[in-house]
C-alpha cells in the first residue's frame, strides 16, 4: 500500500493454457442427452465472483521467478498520456491461467470508471517482449514483502516504482470489511495502478460516503463505504490527501499445498 524506491525483478517465461471448445445449444425439438462428466482439462480457472477462491494455491513464497502473459491487448480511454503494461503471475502460484488473469487486469482498467475514464490516461496491455511503462505482478506474500522492500508485511499490495505488486493472499482472500470480493480485486488493482499515475493516499470526505480508490481501504474504511472505482457518478472521487495509522494485519495462512 506505500510508495516505496523501486527494485528489480526477473519476469520471463511465458505461458498458455489450452483453450475449451464452446458449447452449443441444441437444435430444437431434440431429445435431451444423458448427462456426461466434463472431459479432463488442464486449464485452470480464476474465480471472478463471490468470496470463494476456487482451485488457486500458493505458498507463503514462490520461486521469484514469473510467467508472462503474452497477448497484446487494446488501447483503452478516449484521450491522453498512453501507458503500456505487462502482467505476470509468479511461479509457484497454482491454478492460475496467466493469461486469463491477464483479461481480467485489463477488463478492469478499460472500465470506464476507471482511469481510462477521465481522458487523461490511456492504457494498453502488452507481451512478455514488447515495450512496457509497468508491469503487474501477481505475487506470494514473501515475494510482495521483497519486491516492496517491505519484507515485515505479507499481507498488502504496493506500487514500488514501475512494479504495481499484488498479493495473491488479497487476491483469494480479500478483507473482512469489503463484502464482495470481486468488487475489492477491481479496488486493489485501482489503488495500486494509481500509484503509478501518481496519485497518494486520501482521507474518508464524508462518513456514509462512498471510500475514495486511493483511500487504503484494504485496512480501513474509517467510515466510508466500499468503492473500487476512481470515478462515481461520472466524476473522479478524491478525499483529503494523508494516510492513517492502520496496523497491518497478521498474514494469512497459505492457500493449499502450493
Amino acid at each position: 500500500m506505500a510508495l516505496v524506491v523501486a527494485v528489480g525483478v526477473a519476469v520471463g517465461g511465458a505461458y498458455a493454457a489450452r483453450r475449451a471448445a464452446p458449447d452449443r445449444p441444441a437444435a430444437p425439438g431434440a431429445r435431451a442427452a444423458t448427462a456426461r462428466p466434463a472431459p479432463p482439462t488442464d486449464r485452470p480457472v480464476v474465480p471472478t465472483n463471490g468470496r470463494a477462491a476456487g482451485a488457486i494455491t500458493y505458498p507463503a513464497g514462490g520461486t521469484g521467478t514469473f510467467r508472462t502473459a503474452t497477448a497484446l491487448g487494446a488501447v483503452a480511454g478516449r484521450g491522453g498520456r498512453l501507458l503500456r503494461y505487462r502482467v505476470a503471475v509468479e511461479q509457484g502460484i497454482g491454478n492460475v491461467d496467466v493469461e486469463r488473469f491477464a483479461r481480467e487486469v485489463a477488463v478492469i482498467l478499460a472500465d470506464p470508471r476507471g482511469w481510462t475514464g477521465g481522458g487523461e490516461w490511456r492504457l494498453q496491455r502488452v507481451g512478455r517482449d514488447d515495450r512496457a511503462d509497468f508491469s503487474v505482478l501477481l505475487t506470494t506474500p514473501v515475494t510482495r514483502g521483497r519486491l516492496c522492500a517491505d519484507p515485515a508485511d505479507h499481507y498488502t499490495s504496493c506500487r514500488n516504482g514501475d512494479q504495481v505488486v499484488i498479493n495473491v493472499a488479497r487476491w483469494v482472500h480479500g478483507v473482512p470489511h469489503f463484502p464482495d470480493l470481486a468488487d475489492y480485486r477491481r479496488y486493489l488493482l485501482n489503488h495500486e495502478v494509481g500509484h503509478r499515475l501518481g496519485r497518494g493516499h486520501e482521507l474518508c470526505p464524508r462518513a456514509g460516503g462512498p471510500a475514495p480508490v486511493m483511500l487504503q481501504q484494504t485496512l480501513n474504511l474509517h467510515g466510508c463505504t466500499p468503492n473500487a472505482w476512481p470515478e462515481v457518478d461520472g466524476a473522479l472521487l478524491s478525499g483529503p490527501s494523508g494516510q492513517y495509522d492502520d496496523p497491518i494485519p497478521a498474514e494469512d495462512p497459505p492457500a493449499g499445498d502450493g
